[in-house]
């Protein structure tokens, strides 16, 4: 039998596959569902920065109202410094899904700065979370932003976060960096737990009878795990933190690409949302027959292997593959 253990910023994982964050986990039922389902650990839905400061302000605004009109009302209410600041119902979910599951849980923060976070994240630490991963969600519409300026606000919030928490921290990271391994190696040296490649950008539609911008989102295809397939590639055996795939994980070639490209784990969403979490069993046992096929002993005789570290031809991730995939390409209306 192939021996599918894994470790991920430290934890011990049965096998390679984790469900990442998406709806299925807004409630106990569903995170049961999903460890029921064979995941090794689950990554929670996404806790927008925005959340955690519409309560910080609401609570204010609680506590000061009267205040001037009635002095004896200041009495009625906690100091603000006092109060877990923070959306409670999500801290509840995170200690009663430690209680009830045995895989680890992965707290999702969601947001731009560190202003709000360094608090709630030391928060979902005592909640039980085994660590926290960083959904760093910016997009640079400022044309005065620098691209400087954009990888310095990834460091800030990552170092923030770290200086808090005693538990691993990953970061989840979009591919739009103009020198993307060099950004990679800063959040390594930054303290980074692992890096999470990558982050979906949900970009707007425009609804041309009504002429609006709506919101669209398509789940992910296996076609689009080239690119962060890419990219582990690159960075296996360059940086000590945790690599994990995300992005077109749909069956179980997938898994077995992004472990031969270096990954640690394999993240999954789309396949779950459309087929339910049972089909995180079909990934995993997939994936345990093409290695017992090929006589892999483990997963850790796989991972890597078709990395840039190790491949015979580092070319192939480099610009020669890019003139090799177009004259490659036989069209019905191409030239013979």
């Amino acid at each position: 039998m192939v021996d599918l253990h894994t470790k991920y910023m430290g934890l011990e994982l049965a096998h390679p596959v984790v469900a990442s964050a998406s709806p299925l986990s807004r409630d106990l039922d569903g995170i049961r569902r999903l460890e029921d389902g064979g995941a090794a650990a689950i990554v929670m839905f996404s806790l927008f920065e925005e959340q955690i400061r519409h309560e910080r302000a609401a609570l204010e605004h609680l506590t000061g109202a009267g205040a001037d009109a009635f002095a004896e009302s200041l009495s009625y209410f906690p100091d603000v410094a006092d109060v877990r600041v923070g959306p409670g119902r999500y801290l509840e979910l995170v200690r009663r899904a430690r209680e009830a599951v045995a895989v680890p849980i992965v707290a999702s923060l969601n947001g731009t700065t560190s202003e709000g976070w360094v608090d709630y994240a030391t928060q979902l630490h005592q909640a039980g979370a085994a660590a926290i991963e960083l959904n760093v969600y910016y997009v640079a519409a400022d044309l005065e932003t620098s691209g400087r300026e954009v990888e310095q606000r990834y460091l800030d919030v990552l170092r923030a976060v770290k200086a808090a928490v005693p538990i691993p921290v990953a970061i989840k990271l979009g591919p739009f960096f103009s020198a993307f391994a060099n950004m990679a190696r800063q959040l390594d040296e930054a303290g980074a737990d692992a890096l999470v490649l990558f982050n979906r950008f949900y970009q707007p539609d425009f609804d041309l009878e009504r002429r609006e911008v709506v919101p669209s989102l398509h789940l992910s295809r296996s076609e689009e795990m080239r690119l962060p397939l890419l990219w582990l590639a690159v960075l296996r055996g360059h940086v000590g933190a945790s690599l994990a795939a995300t992005t077109g994980v749909h069956e179980p070639d997938d898994v077995v690409k992004y472990l031969l490209a270096g990954a640690d784990v394999v993240m999954t969403t789309s396949a779950l949302l459309e087929r339910g979490p049972k089909h995180l069993r079909v990934l995993v046992d997939g994936a345990r027959r093409w290695l017992d096929d090929r006589g892999y002993a483990s997963v850790g005789e796989l991972r890597g292997a078709m990395s840039r570290a190790k491949a015979p031809d580092p070319s192939a991730f480099e610009r020669a593959n890019y003139i090799r995939v177009l004259e490659s390409y036989v069209g019905r209306f191409a030239s013979k």
